[in-house]
């Protein structure tokens, strides 16, 4: 009796993405496709958020699949490193670039806004030429949208749709958190409906982001915007308003760190 033959096992990559809010794990293959990905709280255990990612995806795919290499970024990037062994270690920029050229080489221009911190990357014919980080003002990140969803009595899944109902967004500007907070409270005891409130804030976010992180730097016309915010629809729409140009949404775009740091183990 001829046994069959056991199936080859596919030869993946493994990318670790681990910040104050959020960890990102996800395995790609040798024709940069995902084959499986998870995104989990953080909750001040890194290593936990990672044993859950890795549990998952070996239910998932472990079977099937055989990993190469590994590769970690993110703030938590060397405590993560250390522990899977990883093979390489990248900051965020050029992870978070890394993913954004591979998808698209002509991208010239990148906007990361994540839980606690927001990212500005340019880019010349595939190379990084400038950036920026933010991680100041809490104003203009994913945890301050969360904490005025939640005073505001919404869950933050529902901000974007009833965000983008809204004809008369309220002008809460580009200021940090106290300052927006106040202008928030003044505008709800004026009366103002709150889908412009929501509205409002997701305006505030764009505003700050290219006061505080931008500047005065080149935008460009082929734009990715990445990171946990982009899953707002309200912000995305508030970007194209205010620039006047199209905001491109990246597939996988809440995992593009890790997605990034395991294509430069490839």
């Amino acid at each position: 009796m001829i046994k069959a033959r056991r199936k080859e096992k596919i030869a993946v990559y493994l990318g670790l993405d681990v910040g104050s809010l959020s960890t990102n794990v996800v395995l790609i293959d040798d024709e940069n496709n995902v084959v499986a990905r998870r995104y989990l709280p953080t909750a001040s255990r890194p290593l936990e958020a990672i044993r859950r990612g890795l549990s998952e995806i070996y239910e998932e795919v472990g079977d099937c699949v055989e990993i190469k290499a590994a590769g970690t970024t993110g703030s938590g990037r060397y405590l993560t490193g250390d522990f899977v062994g990883a093979d390489t270690i990248r900051n965020e920029i050029t992870a978070q670039a890394t993913a954004a050229i591979a998808i698209d080489p002509m991208v010239d221009t990148i906007f990361e806004i994540g839980g606690q911190d927001s990212k500005y990357i340019s880019i010349d014919n595939g190379v990084i030429v400038d950036f920026e980080m933010n991680k100041v003002c809490a104003a203009g990140t994913g945890s301050f949208l969360e904490e005025q969803a939640e005073k505001l009595d919404i869950d933050i899944e529902e901000f974007g749709d009833i965000a983008l109902v809204s004809n008369a967004p309220a002008r809460l500007g580009d200021r940090c958190t106290v300052f927006m907070e106040s202008d928030l409270n003044a505008h709800q005891q004026r009366g103002v409906q709150k889908e412009d409130l929501i509205s409002g804030l997701a305006y505030s976010i764009v505003y700050n982001y290219l006061q505080k992180v931008v500047g005065k730097k080149r935008i460009g016309n082929r734009i990715f915007f990445q990171g946990g915010v982009t899953n707002n629809k309200s912000v995305v729409a508030a970007f194209e308003k205010v620039l006047g140009k199209p905001i491109i949404v990246p597939p996988h775009f809440d995992v593009t760190g890790a997605i990034g740091r395991e294509k430069n183990t490839i």
